[in-house]
Order: structure tokens, then C-alpha cells, then sequence
């Protein structure tokens, strides 16, 4: 029987992470140790980058990736509470002027678009928990784009102006993935530049 898990505050992870060479996951209270990425991954995520920086150039919105933490928990924040998820985006698009958690700016908290290339060890909880929190906890999130990177195929959810989300499955390179909350479109070409696809059995 393994000893449990020591809980965290938010403070004291955000010490612990601002010292530390790895970068962890925070969730209420727990810590994760983030896996490292497959060259799949790798190319997938700087694809995107570049297609998505080269539309985005001088105008009001941003991408950051790799060191970005971005917060998705209530506010105010308490000392002494634990209840907080503090995550990675493999990519953050943020419009306007970075809102930052404090003087450090190495949170944030209003991002625009999150893209993530999913990964076997992390696919269920993009899925599931994480934007469970960022549709709660992050208004500003109009746009949330999950990659595959064993086959063409790019998920994306988007915030209605009425608060619902919708859903479109993207498969194949020849598609196209408008995001008009930022004035992008992703090519699904670009993004797999490079890729080259295991055939699946009985394909």
C-alpha cells in the first residue's frame, strides 16, 4: 500500500513548480509530473504553432506554448485552499492584454483558444476533467482544439455566444478548421506536415 499523496495549496505548488526543472500538473492539491513528448507530438505541435503564428503576425492575439501555465479554479484565490487546476497547453492562443495570476506572469488566465495533441497517457483527462474546468473556470475560452496524432482527424469545440458548446470533428488532411474567434483557419495539411501515418489493420 503505497503513502498518500501530500495536498498542496495553490502556493505552495506554484514554490515548488517556479524552482523545479520539470513541469508538473496541479490538481486540487495533487501534483503530476508531466510526460515527455513523442516526435509525433513534437511535429504536430510546432506545425500548428507556425500555421497559427504566421495568421495571427502583429494583430491583437498571441501563441504561447511549452513553460505557459494557465489557472482554472475559483476565485478569489485562498491560501490555504487546494481546489485549482494549474495546466500546460501544448499551445494558448491569448487576445488582447495577457491577465496574469501575479507579478511573476507565468499564469494566466484568460486564454482565447487552447490546441492540444493528444497523447495516450493524457487523452482522457483533455477530455474529460481538464475542460470540464476550463468551461468553468475560464470564460475567456472561446476556442478548444484537440489533435490526433495517430491519424488526420482535429476536434474542435467552440463557445456559442449563448454560453453552449458545439462540436465538429475534422478527419482527413484536406480539411479545414475555421476559428473565427481568432481569425484562423487550420489547415489539417499543415498541421501533419512531416506526419506519417501507421496503417491501421484491415485499412
Amino acid at each position: 500500500m503505497g503513502l498518500p499523496k501530500p495536498i498542496l495549496t495553490e502556493s505552495e505548488y506554484l514554490k515548488l513548480e517556479r524552482a523545479a526543472q520539470e513541469r508538473h500538473l496541479y490538481v486540487d492539491g495533487e501534483i503530476f509530473a508531466m510526460a515527455g513528448e513523442s516526435p509525433e507530438h513534437g511535429d504536430i505541435t510546432s506545425n500548428t504553432l507556425i500555421a497559427l503564428g504566421i495568421q495571427l503576425g502583429d494583430g491583437p492575439c498571441r501563441a504561447r506554448v511549452a513553460n505557459t501555465r494557465v489557472r482554472s479554479g475559483p476565485l478569489p484565490r485562498s491560501p490555504r485552499r487546494s481546489a485549482g487546476l494549474y495546466s500546460y497547453p501544448d499551445i494558448v492562443v491569448i487576445c488582447g492584454e495577457p491577465r496574469y495570476l501575479d507579478q511573476l506572469q507565468d499564469v494566466v488566465l484568460n486564454p482565447k483558444a487552447i490546441f492540444e495533441t493528444l497523447s495516450e497517457s493524457t487523452e482522457a483527462f483533455d477530455r474529460g476533467a481538464k475542460f470540464d474546468r476550463y468551461q468553468e473556470y475560464n470564460p475567456t475560452l472561446t476556442d478548444y482544439v484537440l489533435i490526433s496524432q495517430d491519424e488526420p482527424k482535429i476536434e474542435h469545440y467552440q463557445r456559442e455566444k449563448n454560453g453552449k458548446w458545439t462540436y465538429e470533428c475534422h478527419r482527413g488532411l484536406k480539411e479545414v478548421v475555421n476559428l473565427p474567434s481568432i481569425k484562423c483557419r487550420l489547415k489539417a495539411s499543415e498541421v501533419y506536415r512531416r506526419i506519417k501515418f501507421k496503417k491501421r489493420p484491415g485499412i
